[in-house]
């Protein structure tokens, strides 16, 4: 009988590349508890405050957009490596930055690393796992994110509660960004453990290495076709270039790439996460309060991202986003009203309504674009397609970090969150008219959905032509 995959080496190896997403999300979450220090320290304006926390993203920008070439010379193991030493030196180097200067550029170099690690730890994970698991493996990512984004709420939380708000000024705002040496050298140290991709070694020529790792990933039934799939896929690669990527069939592919990584930024999530204690102070909050409300938000995120990893794989992922995109233009609506109606005496509600509008995104536009988007493209593009992809979320992101402290103090919390709704809506509707269903395909039987769009298409425009 042939032996079957070993799914904890599997685990292990989306756990470890998983570990990336604990940099995205300590990175995330740090700087809303020490924005409120630097604002006092330095006397920041709207759009500075937004240039700090946004400034990781033109790192981000440029990692992700030079992580397929790179990965493609050096492997995909050693840049994520490389992107877990420059996260550790743009921690360190944030905690002893010297002026608002030295601090951004620290957070620049922290961008190209976590740059890195977003582009290749997703597309890490589908070229190792199995179909029938992919999407609770590659939900890995989120996972990690959201437990970083957590337990950095109460890192912060910890630390402002450890002296005076004095202390916090000069020393507790240092403390909180040093602590990214932690997640940054247990990610380092975990990739020691894992393999390179079975991929990126077939086309470098090592296919006997390749396939003893695939056999022990898919068990050694499928392990030889897995191997030869790879074989003609590279050989297709070799003859491609980006521009298939504007081709009928895997145009509407990246379209739906680029719109998946947009909305997983701009539906208002990473808002309430960078400017949490900022949005939670607005209402009354105080005495570090803020920052307790913030953790809690934090803990929900956990839970049901859980939910999500469990769900995944049974509902699918176009019924869970257009669920979660639903709800959350729901409670970005109740959000609004609060600031609207009455913000002063409302803390209790606004934490109720951030909850769920947190857990409708952890079931969905949360977790999901990350699986999504490398397993809609083929093989032979996946790297160039994923890279573009993630280049507009990170994108995203930093207009998001830019701009909120901008659109709140012009045009006041209430419209900002109303606009956030209408942003949901939007969402929604793009799910359920464009997005396909990926649960349980292979990668080859989604390119086909491509393909069979493609030709459908094109039926009807040569039937009204006719």
């Amino acid at each position: 009988m042939a032996k079957k995959h070993s799914l904890w080496y599997v685990i292990l190896i989306a756990a470890a590349a998983g570990m990336a997403g604990l940099l995205y999300g300590f990175d995330t979450a740090v700087i809303s508890g020490a924005i409120g220090y630097l604002q006092d320290l330095y006397n920041l304006s709207p759009a500075m405050e937004g240039w700090v926390i946004s400034c990781v993203m033109i790192g981000g920008v440029i990692g992700v957009a030079l992580s397929g070439y790179l990965s493609d010379r050096f492997g995909r193991k050693n840049i994520l490596m490389l992107s877990a030493v420059f996260f550790i030196i743009s921690a360190l180097g944030s905690a002893f930055a010297i002026d608002i200067t030295t601090l951004v550029l620290a957070r620049i170099l922290g961008g190209f690393g976590i740059g890195f690690a977003s582009a290749l730890s997703v597309t890490y994970i589908s070229e190792c796992a199995p179909p029938a698991i992919r999407g609770r493996l590659g939900s890995m990512y989120q996972l990690f994110t959201i437990l970083g984004i957590c337990a950095t709420f109460y890192i912060n939380y910890g630390v402002a509660n450890s002296g005076t708000y004095d202390w916090g000024l000069e020393i507790g705002w240092r403390w909180m960004l040093g602590y990214g040496t932690i997640p940054g050298i247990i990610f380092l140290v975990l990739l020691f453990f894992i393999p390179e991709s079975p991929r990126y070694l077939i086309q470098k020529g090592k296919d006997e290495e390749a396939y003893q790792i695939l056999k022990r990933i898919n068990g050694e039934e499928i392990a030889k076709k897995e191997e030869q799939e790879i074989k003609a896929s590279i050989k297709v690669e070799q003859s491609s270039s980006a521009k298939e990527l504007l081709k009928p069939g895997l145009r509407m592919a990246m379209g739906v790439g680029i719109f998946l990584a947009l909305f997983n930024q701009v539906i208002g999530m990473n808002a309430v996460t960078y400017y949490g204690p900022d949005i939670f102070r607005s209402v009354g909050f105080e005495n570090n309060t803020e920052f307790l409300a913030t953790s809690i938000i934090g803990s929900v995120q956990v839970a049901f991202t859980i939910v999500a990893i469990l769900l995944i794989d049974k509902l699918g992922r176009k019924k869970l986003m257009a669920i979660g995109s639903s709800l959350m233009a729901v409670f970005m609506l109740l959000i609004g009203s609060v600031f609207y109606f009455s913000p002063e005496n409302s803390g209790v509600l606004l934490i109720m309504f951030i909850a769920g509008f947190t857990a409708s995104f952890c079931i969905s536009m949360g977790p999901i674009p990350w699986i999504m988007i490398p397993e809609i493209f083929p093989n032979h593009l996946r790297a160039k397609a994923v890279g573009i992809a993630t280049i507009f979320l990170w994108g995203a992101n930093w207009a998001i970090g830019q701009f909120t402290p901008v659109l709140i103090n012009n045009m006041g919390s209430a419209f900002t969150f109303w606009m956030f709704a209408v942003i949901n809506v939007i969402c929604f509707i793009f799910v359920m008219t464009i997005v396909p269903e990926t649960k349980n395909k292979s990668l080859e039987e989604i390119g086909e959905i491509w393909n069979s769009k493609a030709e459908k298409k094109k039926e009807k425009t040569y039937g009204k032509m006719a």
